[in-house]
């Protein structure tokens, strides 16, 4: 990943990029992880390893956290106005989701627990009172802001090795089925590579920390989550932006993620097809 001057610039500032894996529900056997990117004044980053958390608990930490610019990357649909079936964005993911052999799993307010009146994502919002505008953290240098993310997605555009029909990994221990310890061994390789790239300390360590797991649960996939969400929101931080992309819009919701030629190309048919928005905010806030 190339980093364009403009991140150079602003990054006297400390900022800190939250990747958050809500797990989507509040349930204390299965909690979602939370680990932070941080990078100081000199521009230098390290990471504050992933650990198991509560909604509340992400909470508490993230408002301990004094950084001027702190970035919320959340992997859990943030935006959910519709009552049944799926989010336009998440028909579009599915396109390119199932092309690389897996699922989407649909977001609508009848799934009580995730995403109904009382669903713990609403009151994590509210209390939180992050501003959920993509396009302008990306050139902010201070303010609290929070976005939706989806690790499937991105993937397939952070190493290439998962770009290409049915290439995508299998690493989620909770499907017995499907699992497979080379998907798992494959995203914490991606991983290894990104921290070296992106001179993440304590990332490369904690992946091969990670990778001495003989038996990975599914509290191990969320802490690995979590990281890959801060990574999301470091690439679209601090990327050119044309190396990222959004789509659907932040009425019926939306998700932001890499994106290479290969990928965006295939995400721009099947939103072209569905009547779904691309980078729709982007004209908003260029200079």
């Amino acid at each position: 990943m190339q980093f364009d001057r403009k991140f150079h610039e602003k990054a006297a500032s400390d900022i800190s990029i939250v990747g958050f894996d809500s797990a989507w529900t509040d349930n204390p056997k299965a909690p979602g992880a939370l680990c932070i990117i941080r990078m100081n004044l000199a521009g230098e980053r390290w990471l504050v390893p992933p650990h198991l958390v509560s909604f509340d608990e992400a909470l508490g930490e993230i408002r301990a956290n004094t950084a001027p610019l702190r970035i919320i990357a959340i992997d859990q649909p943030t935006i959910v106005p519709n009552a049944f079936g799926m989010r336009p964005v998440d028909r579009v993911a599915a396109s390119l989701i199932s092309w690389l052999g897996g699922g989407v799993q649909p977001a609508n307010r009848s799934k009580i627990g995730m995403f109904d009146d009382a669903a713990p994502i609403w009151r994590f919002k509210e209390q939180l009172g992050a501003v959920e505008d993509p396009e302008t953290s990306r050139k902010a240098t201070a303010g609290l802001f929070l976005m939706e993310v989806f690790p499937a997605l991105a993937l397939p555009s952070l190493d290439p090795v998962f770009c290409g029909r049915l290439l995508g990994p299998r690493y989620n221990p909770a499907r017995r089925k499907t699992f497979t310890l080379t998907g798992w061994h494959g995203v914490i390789g991606a991983v290894r590579r990104l921290a070296d790239l992106e001179a993440v300390a304590g990332l490369s360590e904690w992946a091969d920390e990670l990778a001495q797991i003989s038996t990975p649960r599914k509290a191990d996939q969320d802490r690995l989550d979590a990281v890959l969400c801060a990574l999301i929101g470091l690439h679209w931080l601090a990327a050119p932006r044309d190396a990222s992309i959004m789509i659907g819009d932040r009425a019926t919701g939306y998700m932001i993620a890499p994106a290479n030629p290969d990928v965006r190309t295939r995400l721009s048919v099947a939103a072209a097809a569905c009547g779904v928005s691309i980078d729709v905010d982007l004209g908003l806030t260029m200079d």
